[in-house]
């Protein structure tokens, strides 16, 4: 059974109902964040050193959580998940930077090394936080991720 490495939390800021995660060296990154954007309303798009999320919320702060496992990790259906994804991202190094207008300062680690990671997606609050946004409310934290990385 996989065992869970690391976890980090962040609060990461929703602009035009998107945030990337990308390498944090944008020389290794062929299209750096926010250009090609994905087509609108697809939950998860995953390019090279590069992935791309849309938020059910226009302008807001998601919580984000990140895990590191040894091992593809087992599918957490103890809440309320309302999208679920997974893909593979290709790096180059092992550290990934937020995106939302601009770089954030929150980095995170995968490992001393890039190669190809597998990748699980996991969002709730997403109904939730489309209603806030549509009566003009506040929504920060309200949407929720998980992201779950392991190597290929």
């Amino acid at each position: 059974m996989a065992q869970l490495l690391a976890r980090q939390e962040f609060e990461v800021f929703v602009t035009y109902h998107s945030f990337g995660l990308q390498e944090s060296d944008e020389s290794n990154v062929p299209v750096p964040y926010p250009d090609d954007p994905p087509e609108y309303g697809r939950f998860l798009h995953i390019r090279p050193g590069r992935m791309d999320f849309f938020s059910a919320g226009h302008t807001h702060s998601a919580h984000v959580a990140v895990e590191t496992w040894d091992g593809a990790p087992p599918v957490d259906d103890t809440r309320g998940w309302e999208e679920q994804e997974e893909g593979t991202l290709t790096t180059a190094g092992g550290e990934l930077v937020f995106w939302d207008m601009g770089r954030s300062e929150d980095v995170v680690h995968l490992g001393e090394t890039g190669g190809a990671w597998g990748v699980r997606v996991a969002s709730s609050g997403r109904s939730e936080v489309a209603y806030l946004a549509e009566q003009g409310e506040d929504a920060d934290s309200v949407e929720q991720y998980l992201l779950q990385f392991w190597r290929k």
